[in-house]
């Protein structure tokens, strides 16, 4: 199962970050800050796989990243998920995002983070994947998009219900 799911950049600020499980907020902020410690003095041909130990509260956690440009994706899952699986699940989270942002940088996920939230939530809700199939979530994302620009469209207050009905009476006459 995943536990969490963090972007951050070449000096650790964390860009995207999605919990799982409930932590506090003080033990998310050194979560998120002793990964990045921990991913950042890698080696770029050492292997994306590596034990979390106690940092999300046991020894069967780990922590499976790659390195896009200036960001890092990490994974944080515990041991009954498969490490290739979810190298491929990180590939095709940032596919999506290029298609939907058309060659996505770090500001792309800065300034749209409610659409990243939405294409995350595509791919992975509670936990548990989802979907793993690009043009499927794209879709979804499509349509998502499409609802969103109608309820802009349609006024907030409808008009009046009676509108169209002749009433035969007054108001202030009853």
């Amino acid at each position: 199962m995943i536990k969490a799911i963090l972007v951050f950049n070449n000096h650790g600020k964390p860009r995207l970050t999605k919990f799982y499980y409930h932590y506090a907020e003080d033990e998310q902020q050194n979560i998120i800050k002793e990964t990045f410690q921990l991913i950042s003095r890698r080696d770029e041909n050492i292997c994306n796989f590596l034990e979390g130990g106690s940092l999300i509260g046991g020894s069967d956690f780990k922590l499976i990243y790659r390195h896009y440009a200036t960001l890092y994706f990490v994974f944080c899952v515990d041991s009954s998920e498969s490490e290739l699986g979810i190298l491929d699940l990180i590939q095709v989270f940032v596919e999506t995002l290029d298609k939907c942002f058309e060659n996505v940088c770090e500001l792309d996920i800065i300034f749209h983070v409610d659409k990243v939230h939405n294409i995350l939530s595509e791919i992975v809700m509670g936990g548990m994947v989802l979907e793993t199939n690009t043009s499927e979530i794209i879709t979804r994302i499509e349509e998502q998009a499409k609802l969103e620009k109608s309820e802009v469209s349609t006024p907030l207050y409808p008009y009046s219900l009676f509108w169209h009905y002749a009433v035969p009476y007054r108001v202030s006459a009853l």
